[in-house]
Parts: C-alpha cells; structure tokens; sequence
C-alpha cells in the first residue's frame, strides 16, 4: 500500500530463492560521491499512532492508501530500502515483490526465508550509524527506513533526516506503536500538512540535530 510499505500492502504487491551477494547489491549508474545520506521515514498509522495491530494485521489502512498522496513520489528519490525482519516478512506475505530492483537491506542476525527470484535482498545487522556508514560507502544517497523498532533504533541513533506520517482516520485502540521510548527529546520542524479527500492527513517534518 502507499503508506509505507503497509501501504504497498493492500495496492501492489511476491516467492523464491536467494540472497543476492553484497556486491551486486549497490545503486547501478551512479558514481560514487563523498556525501551524507539521508535517511527518511515514510509511514502510514492509526490516528491514535499505531503502524499496525498487535497482531500485525494491517486491515484498519485503506485499500490502495486511500488516494495519491505522494507515495510514488516519494519512492523515485530512494535509492534503497532498510527495515527489520518482522516488516520483511509481512512484505512477503503480500504476495508479490513490491521493490523492483530496488536493494532492500534486512536488519536481523538469523538466516532470511525463501525470497522472490527478482528480489534485490541483503541481511545486515549492527548499529544504525555503521549501517548506514556502510550503505553510504556503496553510492547510496538516500535509503527508506521501514519497521517500527528499526525507525525507533535509527531515530536514537540520530540517523533519521524526515519522517512523512499519513493518519488515517481510525483509532484502533491497541497495537504496535510507531514511536516508543526516547533518551533525550528529539526536535522536530514541521515541513506542511495535507488533507485528502478520503480523510487521510499528511504531515512531514525535519528531524532536528
């Protein structure tokens, strides 16, 4: 569905064989630069700030996000996805692989289940800044981080740049928050806010250093 990848779940959506090794994971005609790569979130919630029930069940999101509201945008400047083995594996029970060739990194330490032949899929683990030091060695600029404890581990981490939230017009009550506890507050510019016709309300901020 296109608020997030739980977007992706309900509007496009994969079953197959292996990881593709390290070095053929990389951002393909692009040369190399010395820059800082931004790291954003991108992420569909219940009005009451759960990206899923405690089951993991996505239901309470709307069909195909709703409407546009910038989700294809938004993918065309990323270079690479990252997210944690819980979202990794409801992307692939969505039934069809939704990245493309895109690289996707997958945050765990146990060996990744059966993948799409198409799918561009490599297993990380370590700390955000070190994953990102290595990303940014391989060329890529930007990266879409996905997962609810992988965004609160990078955001610790201070590795988070801009955080798109779409709420959808729903309290659920109970399940998996996106935001969980913080050491010191982190500070935030409110960037614009966008209603839509089927009541989804947009927001996107800058994440203050």
């Amino acid at each position: 569905m296109s608020l997030g990848t739980r977007g992706l779940l309900l509007c496009e959506l994969r079953v197959g064989c292996r990881v593709k090794p390290p070095e053929l994971i990389s951002v393909s005609n692009r040369q190399r630069k010395n820059t800082a790569m931004k790291a954003s979130v991108f992420i569909g919630t219940s009005l009451d700030g759960f990206i899923a029930r405690t089951n993991g069940e996505l239901d309470f999101l709307h069909e195909g996000g709703g409407e546009a509201h910038g989700y294809d945008e938004f993918i065309a400047t990323v270079d690479a996805f990252v997210m944690g083995r819980n979202t990794f594996e409801t992307v692939l029970g969505f039934g069809s692989w939704p990245y493309g060739e895109k690289p996707v990194f997958v945050l765990s330490t146990r060996p990744l289940p059966t993948l799409p032949p198409e799918a561009a899929v490599e297993q990380l683990s370590g700390e955000p800044a070190e994953i990102v030091s290595t990303l940014a060695e391989r060329g890529i600029e930007h990266i879409y981080v996905d997962g609810g404890i992988t965004i609160q581990r990078f955001l610790q981490a201070g590795m988070i740049h801009r955080i798109i939230v779409t709420r959808v017009p729903v309290l659920i009550g109970t399940g998996i928050p996106l935001f969980g506890p913080l050491q010191n507050d982190i500070k935030l510019e409110h960037i614009r806010t966008e209603h839509y016709k089927s009541g989804l309300v947009q927001s996107e901020y800058a994440v203050g250093t």
